[in-house]
């Protein structure tokens, strides 16, 4: 395909991949790790669609090498991966683990030695399970816990690490795993799991605090954001959609890029925010790190719900094999209506986590052809691209994932992966997705 065919980034513009500790490394009680909230939340019967968990995941722990010099042959420039938080210190506290710190120490001259920019994700969201018990960030304590870890880390790594995500997804870690009891730790609270968000939040204006001290010289984040789209024109859903924006978006980026809560959620704050929080949270960002999906249609809930918004289909589009409407010019949408709204305030973005999920496996030849993942990239990446000509500032997009992984509560049924991973043999297979991002990564200006 020539290189006009596709899509075209500033000169300098960073494509890389990403993945999570729990999702790749297995390994799970080797060299001291301690257990972490996954492991509890997928030995309960019923929490994984198939009963998997990540004890073995992609046995990245092991294959670090054949691994990293996959991403050499892709020709990206950056990896974000993310620190096992038990692996450093197994129950949160105390002691650091050495045999865990070095694996990290490790991946990093690996991926240097390939080129690749370490991106690092301190948490996410395998919290150490001890930590758990005692109330998990529902308990303000764990904040300090979290801020001796990241002082941990980033006095072991900052001085060959490009760039810092202190926590990952603080909405999907709060409203998942707090208060609908989807991830781990499985808790149902409903609107009582505000305090494990603002606690999220907290983590990381402390964590960006001790990193930098540390001598890290590029600490952002990677908030989950999506456009809201009211279900319909009437009044109670157009409102109810602006209440979901403010919990989904608002509740996250305000605090760190304006210091403050969305003045709708301020109340529910009262009691769980101290003096001085908010002036924590919102610490300088040297780039803003989006994750995106897909936009949410809301509507009203009916009177007697247990909460007073409900999530509708969006039809009209096609889905992934996760069921996710595909749209990707709400991702341009997003990121032109973010600057219009935060401009000053708003530092250079990264697109932190871009992918999809279609389960095409090898045929009889052996070829994976996952042309659907190419579609799904090459519009994402245009949509990227149109939002750069706009004026929006976008220094890169890290493709969701490298590799096939464990993926959550769904375990091994969904597959987002560049390279296709056969869970039973271990074995590394390139698809055609892979192919299609090592080329558009030559066709970028600064490569012709």
């Amino acid at each position: 395909m020539p290189p006009h065919d596709f899509p075209l980034l500033p000169p300098g513009f960073r494509f890389g991949t990403s993945t999570a500790s729990y999702q790749v490394e297995g390994a799970v009680a080797e060299d001291g790790r301690g257990p972490s909230i996954w492991d509890t939340f997928t030995a309960e019967p019923g929490r994984v669609a198939d009963g998997t968990s990540g004890e073995v995941a992609c046995d990245h722990y092991h294959r670090v090498d054949e691994d990293v010099a996959l991403m050499g042959e892709l020709g990206t420039g950056g990896y974000r991966f993310s620190v096992a938080w038990p692996r450093v210190q197994p129950t949160g506290r105390g002691p650091v683990n050495e045999k865990g710190l070095a694996f990290y120490d490790r991946l990093v001259d690996t991926l240097l030695a390939h080129g690749q920019q370490p991106m690092v994700t301190l948490y996410h969201w395998d919290l150490p399970q001890a930590l758990e018990d005692d109330g998990g960030w529902l308990n303000r304590d764990t904040v300090e816990r979290f801020a001796e870890y990241a002082a941990i880390v980033g006095a072991r790594l900052a001085d060959r690490v490009e760039h810092w995500i202190p926590v990952n997804e603080p909405n999907v870690a709060s409203l998942l795993g707090y208060g609908l009891g989807k991830h781990a730790p499985g808790k149902a609270l409903l609107f009582d799991c505000l305090p494990a968000a603002h606690h999220l939040l907290l983590a990381h204006g402390r964590a960006a605090i001790e990193l930098r001290r540390a001598g890290a010289t590029s600490v952002g984040c990677a908030n989950n954001h999506a456009p809201i789209w009211p279900a319909s024109d009437d009044d109670a859903d157009v409102g109810m959609s602006k209440i979901f924006d403010a919990l989904w978006n608002g509740m996250f980026l305000e605090p760190m890029l304006l210091g403050r809560y969305p003045v709708d959620l301020v109340p529910l704050f009262e009691g769980v925010a101290a003096d001085g929080d908010l002036a924590t949270i919102r610490q300088p960002l040297d780039f803003y790190g989006v994750n995106y999906d897909n936009p949410m249609k809301v509507a009203a809930a009916d009177e007697d719900a247990e909460v007073p918004f409900e999530l509708r289909e969006i039809v009209g589009y096609p889905t992934t094999d996760a069921g996710w409407p595909v749209v990707p010019d709400a991702l341009r949408e997003w990121l032109v209506m973010f600057r219009a709204r935060f401009r000053a305030a708003l530092p250079p973005i990264v697109i932190t986590e871009s992918g999809c999920s279609y389960n095409t496996g090898p045929g009889e030849d052996g070829v994976v052809d996952d042309q659907a993942r190419i579609d799904y990239l090459r519009a994402h990446v245009n949509a990227v691209s149109e939002a750069v000509t706009r004026g929006v500032d976008v220094r890169g997009y890290y493709c969701w994932s490298l590799m096939d992984d464990f993926e959550w509560a769904e375990g091994h049924t969904q597959r987002f992966g560049l390279v296709h991973v056969d869970f039973e043999t271990q074995a590394r297979t390139r698809k055609a997705s892979f192919q299609w991002y090592a080329d558009l990564i030559r066709a970028q200006p600064q490569h012709l």
